[in-house]
C-alpha cells in the first residue's frame, strides 16, 4: 500500500525514482478506506532532504498514511523557499484542533544550546503539550528525542567531549517487544550529535523503558510504558551519503572534526562509504507504525487522548 502526499512535493518524484508506492490526493479521494493521519514537525533546516528520507522509510508497509508537514513559526528557516512552506507545510495554529494516529518531531541542529534558548522552544513546548491528548504515538528524534525528555520527563542532556558521528553497533534490551520484530541479536545505526543522555535516569523512572544501547553511542531506544512516546537517539533515516555530506561540510567550515566511526571503507573519505544499516532503520519506522500506531489507534480520530482529558 502506499504512502498519501500532495501532488506537487518534491519527495513525490524522487520516490517514484525509487520505485516507492507513493499516492496523490487526487488518486487517494477515491478510495474508501480511512488512511493513517500521521503528523512531521520538521526541524532539520534542509526540509526537503529530511521529508524525502523520512517518507522513503513510512513508504514501505501495507498501511495507506496520509503525512502532513508542521513548522515552527517562532523561528525563520534560512534554508528553505518561503513558498515550499506555503505549499506543503501548515502551522501549529492550523492543526491544534485536529488529532493525528502518529507524528514525528525532528532533530534540529541546536544541540550544543540550552533547550530555553532555541528560539522556537515555546512554541515546541506547545506542541508536545498537544501531542498528550491530540496524537496516538509520538516518535522523537535526536535533538527532538532528547527535547522530549527534557520537557515530558526533566531528563537533561549531557555534553560529549566531541562529536558523536559513524555508524555503531547496538544491542537490544528488550529484545521481545514488537518494535523489534524481525531485528537481529545486534544491528547498525547512524548517530550524529554532540550531546547524549544518561541511561540510568531512564532506568530510574518507571514510566520509561529503555529499549536499546550502544556500547559506543549509548542510549539509542526509549518509550513511555504506555507506548505514546518513542525516543531514538540516533538517525536511522539517514542516507548512504548523509554523515558524508556533514563532515565534509564541518571540514569546510574549518572545524577540528573527525572521520566518521564506521562509515567510510578504511577510514578514508575518499572512499563511497556502503550502507550497513538500511534493513533495521526500515523495520524500525515499519513497526513503530504498525504496532503503535495502526495496530492500537481508534478508528474514530476524536477518541484520540480521551483517556488524558
Amino acid at each position: 500500500m502506499p504512502i498519501k502526499i500532495p501532488d506537487q512535493l518534491p519527495a513525490k518524484e524522487i520516490l517514484e525514482g525509487e520505485n516507492i508506492f507513493v499516492m496523490t490526493e487526487f488518486r487517494a479521494m477515491h478510495q474508501d478506506i480511512r488512511p493513517l493521519k500521521l503528523l512531521i514537525l520538521n526541524l532539520m533546516p534542509t526540509k526537503i532532504v529530511t521529508e524525502t528520507q523520512l517518507l522513503r522509510k513510512l513508504s514501505n508497509s501495507p498501511l495507506q498514511t496520509e503525512v502532513e508537514f508542521l513548522y515552527t513559526t517562532s523561528h525563520v528557516s534560512k534554508n528553505i523557499d518561503s513558498q515550499h512552506l506555503e505549499s506543503f507545510y501548515t502551522t501549529f495554529d492550523d492543526i491544534k484542533d485536529k488529532r493525528f494516529d502518529g507524528m514525528i518531531i525532528t532533530g534540529a541542529p541546536v544541540e550544543n544550546m540550552e533547550f530555553e534558548d532555541v528560539d522556537y522552544w515555546d512554541e515546541l513546548c506547545q506542541i508536545m503539550e498537544w501531542t498528550k491528548t491530540n496524537v496516538h504515538s509520538t516518535m522523537h528524534i535526536c535533538w527532538g528525542a532528547q527535547a522530549g525528555l527534557y520537557y515530558h520527563y526533566g531528563i537533561k542532556k549531557i555534553p560529549l567531549e566531541k562529536k558523536l558521528s559513524g555508524i555503531y553497533e547496538h544491542t537490544l534490551v528488550k529484545p521481545n517487544i514488537p518494535f523489534f520484530r524481525g531485528f537481529n541479536d545486534t544491528f547498525y545505526m547512524p548517530h550524529s550529535r554532540y550531546t547524549a543522555v544518561d541511561a540510568q535516569e531512564i532506568l530510574d523512572r518507571p514510566e520509561l523503558e529503555l529499549l536499546s544501547v550502544s556500547d559506543e553511542a549509548g542510549v539509542f531506544a526509549v518509550k513511555s510504558e504506555d507506548n505514546s512516546r518513542f525516543f531514538i537517539m540516533g538517525h536511522p533515516e539517514y542516507d548512504a551519503d548523509t554523515l558524508a555530506l556533514e563532515y565534509f561540510r564541518d571540514v569546510d567550515k574549518g572545524l577540528d572534526i573527525q572521520v566518521p566511526c564506521n562509515y567510510f571503507p578504511n577510514d578514508d573519505p575518499t572512499r563511497k562509504p556502503k550502507i550497513t544499516w538500511r534493513a533495521h532503520a526500515q523495520l524500525l519506522y515499519s513497526n513503530w507504525l504498525n504496532y503503535y500506531v495502526y495496530q492500537t489507534t481508534p478508528y474514530d480520530l476524536s477518541a484520540i487522548g480521551s483517556k488524558s482529558e
